[in-house]
């Protein structure tokens, strides 16, 4: 059985090819004018959500409808999982993305609360190879402003973001880091890896 280094090694070029394959299709129809309309509601229901006042648990579940409804998930769930995704079977690829939405809604959600009182603002558009990215700016009291990219494709058939990059920090590629240490962690036992991440976040 190969070692934890030695399978993602083996798997991180092929990681590498599938997680580019997913973005870089020409999606040459989706308009900036389209692009920033989708990151516009994005960031409204974000706004709303900040300054709900909800639960935590409240916040997260509305952060989790937010993502379901405005990104690209299963580009970015495959994505995350990597090369592993190809021997992954079409019911084990919908239980991990199931999954992996919940997880990113708690995790991110959680972050997200720290935005309360603040307020992200949606700045520029450009294009950038077959996508847009849709430039905002986060403000928080008492602290320098920061920026968030949404990165937005029509690759799946409609307007989706496939990517945040908060402070020039990916978070399809971190969780691609993440998640491959976590499956390397059980020895490349992807229905371990659903039953984990159910939790985790």
């Amino acid at each position: 059985m190969m070692n934890e280094f030695s399978r993602r090694k083996f798997l991180g070029t092929g990681g590498a090819a599938l997680a580019a394959a997913t973005v870089t299709t020409p999606a040459m129809a989706l308009t900036e004018a389209a692009a920033r309309r989708l990151v516009d509601q994005v960031v409204a229901d974000i706004n709303r959500v900040i300054s709900s006042g909800k639960s935590l648990g409240g916040m997260i579940s509305d952060f989790e409808r937010i993502f379901r409804s405005y990104a690209d998930v299963n580009i970015i769930a495959r994505s995350t999982l990597g090369a592993d995704s190809r021997r992954a079977s079409p019911a084990q690829l919908r239980a991990y993305t199931d999954a992996f939405r919940g997880y990113i809604a708690r995790k991110y959600g959680k972050r997200f609360r720290e935005f309360q009182g603040g307020e992200i603002t949606v700045r520029s558009v450009r294009r950038a190879r077959s996508w847009q990215e849709v430039i905002s700016t986060v403000k928080l009291p008492g602290k320098q402003p920061f920026e968030v990219k949404f990165l937005v494709s029509d690759k799946s058939g409609s307007d989706k973001f496939f990517d945040m990059i908060i402070e020039g920090i990916s978070l399809r590629l971190t969780e691609r880091d993440e998640i491959g240490a976590m499956l390397d962690q059980r020895g490349g036992d992807i229905n371990a890896l659903i039953s984990d991440i159910k939790r985790a976040g």
